[in-house]
């Protein structure tokens, strides 16, 4: 897991050969101005989903990851908490290929707050709980095929 404000994103171009992509993308794009939908830059390897997310609190958060994408969280317009376990330290649960995730029940381990102008990227071994916020937020999600 990496958690960093937007700006700093580029240092983490190294991590995945698709991140120089979403870098690039990030800074052509006014992000807070973009309309709601989903946006494919490579096909089954990056996409990006501008969404709006309702209050939810953390026991409504449901605990996932994911084996063949990273995901890449930006909160534009409001405060976001977004809960972490290590997907070691969750049971094993049903994998669902088609929408590759896996949800688990339970409140996360810990809980992190992302802001406007941050980031946060998890990868398959994270296991994450976003959306957790009393007012609802929009953000982009952005999804990045794991290097094979």
């Amino acid at each position: 897991m990496v958690v960093d404000k937007l700006e700093n994103f580029e240092k983490y171009a190294s991590l995945n050969p698709l991140f120089a992509d979403v870098a690039a993308f990030l800074k052509a794009t006014d992000l807070n101005a973009h309309e709601l939908g989903k946006i494919t830059l490579k096909e089954g390897e990056l996409t990006v989903n501008f969404a709006e997310v309702n209050p939810k609190a953390k026991e409504e958060a449901r605990l996932e990851t994911h084996n063949d994408f990273i995901d890449i969280q930006i909160p534009l317009s409001g405060v976001e908490r977004m809960g972490y376990t290590p997907r070691a330290d969750l049971p094993e649960e049903e994998y669902d290929a088609g929408k590759d995730r896996t949800f688990y029940k339970g409140l996360a381990q810990d809980y992190l707050t992302v802001k406007p102008g941050m980031f946060a990227v998890f990868f398959p071994e994270d296991g994450h709980a976003p959306g957790v916020t009393p007012d609802g937020v929009k953000k982009v999600i952005i999804k990045v095929r794991v290097e094979q």
